[in-house]
């Protein structure tokens, strides 16, 4: 029986109907952090040194299976380039989570992670979930952001930090892990909160009345 937290690789079949949840993430950051690589890593275990620059945006499907849940995720790639930014804040709205990243070698790049987090604000739900992300952990001896300084600046933001690699496969699948996690625990959080709004409101109704049915809780 898996536990609540238990998250397992089923069948990959993009075409597959039958889930119970749907998630739509986004992996967003400055050019060259390492996104497709993170995603290919992930979705499909493989990892290529060949740099090549996504154009506007692609996404890869994966399902996983969480206490006994099939959650399908369409995880999306976005370009990092300016260029085509305004193409992809349209697909920020709906997404239920972000993984916001940046390059442990390249200053440029966590400077630019506050940006970057202004826009999910701008443009996303007001509820979604992000995860900053040091990539390229690997490559310690070109290091140029401490992993100190990659926390401090999760904790200024409100968010949950991990360093990881899609080269040695360091933290990738525990990044979408738990970015599945905070999504199903605030799901349940809104859920709940809901239930007792509803449950208030419901206090003075007549015996006879039929209450409202109550949604259920995300069993993720």
């Amino acid at each position: 029986m898996a536990s609540a937290n238990d998250t397992r690789q089923m069948p990959k079949d993009a075409a597959d109907q039958n889930f119970d949840y749907m998630f739509k993430l986004l992996i967003i950051g400055n050019s060259s952090v390492g996104k497709t690589s993170f995603l290919f890593r992930y979705a499909d275990d493989s990892f290529t040194s060949d740099f090549v620059s996504t154009v506007g945006i692609d996404f890869k499907v994966k399902t996983v299976y969480r206490n006994e849940k099939r959650v399908k995720l369409q995880i999306w790639d976005t370009a990092g380039q300016e260029r085509y930014r305004t193409i992809t804040t349209a697909y920020y709205r709906g997404a239920m989570g972000f993984l916001l990243m940046y390059d442990i070698s390249n200053q440029e790049s966590f400077n630019a992670v506050q940006d970057w987090a202004t826009q999910i604000k701008t443009y996303s739900w007001d509820n979604a979930q992000v995860i900053l992300v040091g990539n390229k952990c690997d490559l310690e001896d070109d290091r140029v952001i401490p992993t100190e300084d990659g926390k401090r600046l999760a904790d200024e933001l409100g968010l949950e930090f991990f360093e990881a690699s899609a080269k040695d496969n360091i933290n990738v699948k525990q990044v979408f892990e738990r970015l599945v996690d905070i999504i199903c625990e605030k799901m349940n959080e809104s859920l709940d909160a809901s239930s007792g709004m509803n449950s208030t409101n419901h206090k003075n109704t007549a015996l006879n009345e039929t209450p409202a049915s109550q949604s259920s809780s995300c069993s993720c």
